[in-house]
């Protein structure tokens, strides 16, 4: 029996999208790789810089430490790529955009990259917040309330591992005004409605705070008040969005117009 025409196109559509995603992930980690070579002779003095607001607020005389006896080569080197990805996400982004891209409509293209710009400033903007502002708090604090006698000596492991959880914390936290967006755009919700939720939103971001940083009350501070106002902010924002639904409509309307002519 003669098979119908698209029978064999399917596949191929199917390997070429596959063979274009291989391409896109292999160009991303192309990118993590470069900027990780050139950064990995700096590992050592990037360390240095992540580690300042701690080594600023230690006890006169006291250090960090080192308990594995590879730790000095492998944290600054996980530091290393960790920061190539951080770095490299324009890039990746970049890839996933030029990936999904042909199979957007034209009102979603006009959304949907600003959406993925700001996405990228939210989330580095989350994490110099926390860099510049959250660390020197928090290690001033636990420094601080050491009970006497006790030397405060952080292993480097423990305290990279500590500073990327809260990195990736405020960087996902600040992402708050885009999901506010989308849920406004696919329809989910409206702005009148998440005002009306707006005390339990609020108890929300100190539940997040809550679980998303370490188990002190300045750091879940920290992080549940900016999430407020990240959250008015992405009500502002949302004001300016029409619903998918409505955009879908007009632009049918259009479509129908122009076949008229």
């Amino acid at each position: 029996m003669r098979q119908p025409p698209h029978s064999e196109e399917l596949p191929q559509t199917l390997i070429s999208h596959l063979l274009e995603l291989r391409n896109r992930l292999l160009k991303s980690m192309a990118a993590i790789m470069v900027i990780f070579l050139g950064l990995f002779y700096f590992s050592r003095d990037l360390y240095t810089l992540v580690a300042k607001p701690l080594i600023d607020a230690l006890p006169e005389g006291a250090s960090m430490i080192a308990t594995d006896v590879a730790a000095p080569f492998i944290v600054p080197f996980k530091l290393t790529l960790y920061l190539s990805i951080f770095v490299a996400m324009p890039v990746i982004l970049h890839q996933a955009w030029a990936f999904i891209a042909p199979g957007l409509y034209r009102h979603e293209k006009r959304i949907a990259m600003p959406l993925l710009v700001s996405s990228v400033l939210l989330f580095y903007l989350g994490a110099a917040f926390a860099y510049f502002v959250v660390f020197p708090l928090i290690f001033a604090f636990f420094t601080a309330i050491a009970p006497e006698g006790v030397a405060v000596a952080t292993d480097i492991s423990r305290y990279l591992d500590f500073v990327m959880k809260l990195f990736l914390a405020f960087g996902f936290a600040f992402e708050l005004p885009i999901a506010i967006v989308l849920m406004v755009w696919t329809g989910v919700t409206t702005v009148e409605k998440l005002k009306t939720k707006r005390p339990y939103i609020i108890v929300g971001c100190f539940v997040a705070g809550m679980l998303l940083t370490p188990p002190d009350i300045l750091s879940q501070t920290l992080l549940a008040i900016p999430m407020w106002v990240l959250f008015e902010l992405g009500l502002v924002a949302a004001r300016w969005v029409k619903p998918r639904e409505a955009t879908d409509e007009a632009d049918a309307e259009q479509e129908d117009a122009g076949s008229a002519r």
